[in-house]
């Protein structure tokens, strides 16, 4: 029997793949345990059987009360093409997790099961096929709370949590992502730049402490036609402002479809020295909040992005399905992925817009 692959050797093998070949992420998790029609009782289980308050739309506790839902949407996306899955955590925060009233240690528990349980489906899947190792990626959201903006219009100074609180919701995540087996961290569905840096600290300062090395995924949303973020950032000043984390990779996910998404990814594209990603959304929502778009329409537009050279990964978030990603995955099969370029050195600052001093 061939020995399972370390995390350093699988690290390895996923940046290898990225060189060779555009690399591709799962797809929205919320609209697939949407169609399954749970039930308050399938987000209880026994464990939270008398725990105050709905329980019900907190998709995360399902790592802990139907993980065989969770290692089922993994096994899904991994079946449709997806070298990435992201782990079931998405607001696996005690502060976002607060809204259940949920305490440190259940929110502790979401996140190394989510971790098991998405290495476990990986390691199964390479084990089958170890030509196209599968990855495992630990999900950051943005959370409820911003730093950078205030909760009261009469009062710009209010804040519902300062710095110290995010970093240390994050600084727990990691750890128990870390502890649980992911491959990497996927901070994703940035609206506030400020939120994502405290997450970056909390990465590097424990990796300072001795938590092993793993690579960082950035992924911004820009919420409107504006192009900018929702604290205000155009792409160019978000990247300036996180760029000192060395990411693996960074792009945009979220808010927009794939053509409203374009011009922000040929953007990120030219001012980043790093893999570019993104995965928009099934297009914009109808007026009962359903995506409309089909598989064949999603891939057809970031099939573009791909032969036009601007992208390395690709994937899908609110309103895709596993048929979206195996379109995706089969579009753009053998395109030759996007070369990060080279750029001269240069003071590059950011506040809502980028500064460079040449």
């Amino acid at each position: 029997m061939t020995r399972p692959m370390t995390r350093q050797e699988r690290i390895a093998k996923l940046k290898q793949a990225a060189k060779e070949r555009i690399l591709i992420l799962d797809g929205s998790w919320g609209v697939m345990f949407q169609k399954m029609g749970l039930t308050e009782a399938d987000y209880r289980a026994e464990r939270f059987k008398s725990h105050p308050g709905q329980m019900k739309g907190n998709n995360d506790i399902l790592c802990l009360t139907r993980p065989d839902l969770v290692a089922q949407l993994h096994t899904m996306y991994f079946e449709a093409g997806a070298d990435i899955s992201e782990t079931n955590t998405f607001s696996a925060t005690v502060i976002a997790q607060d809204d259940y009233k949920l305490d440190a240690k259940a929110v502790w528990d979401i996140n190394y099961e989510g971790a098991r349980i998405g290495r476990e489906v990986a390691d199964a899947f390479t084990a089958k096929e170890p030509n196209k190792p599968r990855f495992l990626a630990g999900s950051m959201g943005p959370l409820n709370k911003m730093l950078s903006m205030s909760s009261d219009v009469n009062d710009p100074g209010a804040r519902l949590v300062d710095f110290d609180e995010v970093y240390h919701a994050y600084r727990d995540q990691v750890k128990a992502l870390n502890e649980g087996g992911v491959d990497l961290y996927l901070i994703e569905t940035i609206t506030d730049t400020l939120n994502c840096k405290a997450a970056i600290k909390a990465i590097m300062d424990l990796e300072a402490e001795g938590l092993e090395h793993l690579p960082i995924w950035i992924s911004g949303t820009i919420t409107d036609r504006s192009g900018r973020t929702l604290s205000g950032q155009t792409t160019e000043a978000f990247w300036n402002s996180i760029k000192h984390a060395k990411p693996f990779a960074v792009g945009f996910n979220c808010a927009l479809g794939a053509d409203l998404m374009r011009p922000f990814i040929a953007e990120m594209s030219r001012v980043a020295d790093t893999l570019v990603a993104a995965y928009p959304n099934a297009g914009l929502p109808n007026e009962m909040g359903q995506y409309d778009e089909q598989p064949h329409e999603t891939a057809h537009s970031v099939e573009q992005w791909a032969k036009e050279g601007l992208v390395n990964i690709l994937g899908g978030c609110c309103g895709t399905t596993p048929d979206h990603i195996r379109h995706v995955a089969e579009h753009v099969k053998g395109i030759t992925p996007r070369q990060p370029p080279v750029r001269p050195h240069a003071l590059r600052l950011a506040g809502l817009e980028p500064f460079e001093l040449t």
